[in-house]
């Protein structure tokens, strides 16, 4: 680090205060991200309908390409987004690592989804909190002079999470449902999802203590995700004669696709947010909530539980209940002053690493930074914003209604909620940070 950058870390007064009024906006950021990552995945019950998974896949992520280039464009503008890319070039590569990870975990939860139902595949990819509060650990300090009560919670927190995964395989084997021969590959498709997104917020992690912003490093993660569902279809769903180019039913369905790509985005801006303020080990587990939303929307909406008997509901629900307890206890561990110390420890390496500012890191990682509170818009951002909403009013009137049994009620009730969350979520991060 260079000697000015040592001056300053030692008159800068670090993570303690700062990050500490942080925590409050990085918990309910966590908790509105379970709500959208919960909804996100409804749309994908159109496999039920012919597509195959990798199909479903290329046009939720196609919808998320949209969602990850509009959004950020609407917060903050696409000069202040390229600014941000170019202060932290060295992040790119892992950016798209990074999209690449998420792109096909996202296909295996479309085989899960098929395979086991989702109630039962969210409380199994929800596991990877498990590798996050791993990686966490070995890579960035997190729980490092942890107090043996914040160790507690998390070792708990993350040994409940894994009983109810188990609990959750075994009432779906045991379930006797219409895919309960397929139940096994469902469950590994779930797990192996589990492990490569709980891998995937390393880059997540590393790219915020290096000061970058998260809606500035979705829109080089998205580049990884589009290329890699794509190269999927090409190589295992029939490449250029695949049916998602092809077929003429599917232009009725891209809308639902893309709107479920779009809401996913959502709720992984709130989680980037909730694992930059809070780290990847309570992070992880407070989003992982969107368990109990994917159940509501599985079991409510779409009826997924109509059928088992009542000792298989009863698996499902304490299941459930004791992942959402488990990751509850992990989330309420809030990091002690020389917890904080460590993570400004990995602060300072990866600014000795990269050369980097480290009163500039220091600022834009506590959300105080000055530079992020300004946001002048181009005329080119207005265009980019209206592509997107002409690609959705297109789409959408193209739509049908999915031939599936819904409850639209109470569909009406979960969109309400969904609702009333973004807009706690975003209002809160606005106040305190100014999306920074």
């Amino acid at each position: 680090m260079s000697e000015t950058a040592k001056a300053d870390a030692s008159a800068d007064p670090g993570l303690g205060p700062v990050h500490g009024s942080v925590h409050g906006i990085g918990v309910l950021c966590g908790l509105a991200a379970g709500v959208w990552l919960g909804a996100a995945e409804a749309p994908t019950k159109l496999v039920n309908s012919g597509l195959s998974p990798f199909a479903i896949s290329l046009c939720m992520v196609a919808g998320v390409f949209t969602a990850r280039w509009t959004v950020p464009t609407l917060l903050k503008g696409t000069r202040y987004v390229f600014a941000d890319l170019a202060r932290n070039k060295h992040l790119i590569p892992t950016a798209i690592l990074a999209g690449m990870l998420w792109a096909v975990a996202n296909t295996l939860t479309v085989f899960a989804i098929r395979d086991v139902g989702l109630a039962i595949a969210f409380p199994l990819w929800n596991t990877n909190s498990l590798i996050g509060i791993l990686w966490g650990r070995v890579l960035f300090g997190e729980l490092k002079h942890a107090s043996g009560r914040n160790i507690a919670k998390v070792i708990l927190g993350s040994l409940a999470i894994v009983a109810a995964a188990i609990l959750l395989g075994f009432s779906t084997i045991h379930a006797g449902g219409p895919h309960a021969n397929r139940a096994v590959g469902g469950i590994l498709a779930a797990i192996g999802a589990s492990l490569l997104w709980g891998t995937m917020y390393i880059p997540y992690r590393k790219a915020y203590i290096s000061g970058m912003n998260p809606l500035s490093f979705v829109t080089v993660f998205t580049v990884g995700e589009l290329g890699t569902v794509f190269a999927l279809v090409l190589a295992l769903d029939g490449g250029t004669k695949a049916a998602v180019f092809h077929s003429p039913e599917i232009g009725h369905m891209l809308f639902w696709l893309f709107l479920g790509g779009f809401v996913w985005v959502i709720g992984d801006l709130f989680q980037q947010f909730a694992t930059k303020y809070l780290g990847i080990g309570r992070g992880i587990p407070l989003s992982n909530t969107n368990q109990m939303w994917g159940l509501a929307w599985g079991g409510l909406v779409f009826g997924e539980l109509t059928n088992a008997d009542t000792p298989h509901r009863a698996l499902v629900i304490a299941g459930s209940l004791v992942m959402i307890a488990g990751a509850l206890t992990v989330s309420t561990a809030v990091a002690t002053e020389r917890e904080l110390a460590s993570t400004d420890d990995a602060l300072q390496r990866e600014c000795a690493r990269y050369h980097l500012d480290y009163a500039r890191v220091l600022q834009a990682y506590n959300g105080t930074a000055g530079d992020n509170r300004q946001g002048r818009r181009e005329w080119w951002d207005y265009v980019i914003l209206a592509c997107a909403a002409g690609v959705f009013i297109w789409l959408g009137l193209r739509a049908r209604v999915p031939d599936l049994g819904m409850n639209l009620a109470w569909a009406s009730v979960l969109v309400a909620v969904l609702i009333v969350t973004a807009c706690l979520g975003a209002w809160g991060l606005w106040k305190a940070t100014r999306f920074s």
